[in-house]
């Protein structure tokens, strides 16, 4: 499994590509803004020789979709999150106007993904579970054989997502982190939408949300 991460947008958001050893490719909460930031996603996916075969949102707030229409556009993937998400897709464009910020967001998902769903990306196998709280849809993708979980906004290096945004709730994020990620294996990394990665063992050990 390869990963590389991009950093994009005004909110320094994490955009992912995850590989197999065939180069089959998900792009994961692209987030690229402008024409240099596709531009850099594009250039490595070339000269990566990657395919891109899924748009995976681990969810639907406007810096995790800004590059969703340039995907679309130019590899012909429909974005794939869950349906409760669906509602922060739609006031994504609103959102980003009280930013002072452009989205163009795309066409909304074709098909849902759904918790307990196992997604395959060429040779690997991502779970989908389902972390509500940060938005009502929240997803993670977790690639058990390789002990990696993509976690979007949901548990960051000493912190967590925000709970204030339409659609959020603090309890349901600190018992779905407790009841769906902590019970997991310590060794596994997180791969935060914001920041650099870290372990189960780490944030349950030091992140104070859980003291």
């Amino acid at each position: 499994m390869q990963i590389h991460t991009f950093l994009f947008n005004p909110f320094q958001e994490n955009t992912y590509l995850i590989s197999d050893e065939n180069g089959k490719t998900a792009i994961v909460d692209p987030g690229c803004y402008d024409k240099n930031e596709e531009r850099q996603l594009e250039e490595y996916i070339e000269q990566k020789g990657l395919d891109p075969v899924l748009l995976l949102n681990t969810h639907t707030h406007l810096d995790h979709i800004f590059g969703n229409r340039f995907i679309e556009n130019r590899y012909g993937l429909s974005p794939k999150y869950h349906k409760l998400d669906q509602m922060v897709f739609d006031l994504a464009d609103r959102t980003a106007e009280v930013y002072g910020l452009n989205l163009q967001k795309g066409s909304p998902a074709k098909e849902y993904l759904k918790e307990g769903e196992k997604i395959k990306v060429g040779e690997l196998i991502l779970d989908v579970l389902l972390i509500p709280g940060h938005s009502p849809g929240h997803i993670v993708f977790y690639a058990k054989e390789h002990k990696v979980i993509l976690g979007g906004d949901v548990l960051f290096k000493g912190s967590i997502g925000r709970t204030d945004l339409p659609g959020g709730n603090h309890n349901d994020l600190i018992q779905s982190i407790k009841s769906k990620i902590f019970t997991l294996e310590e060794e596994i990394i997180i791969y935060p939408g914001h920041g650099e990665p870290t372990t189960v063992g780490e944030e349950k050990q030091n992140n104070p949300f859980f003291k």
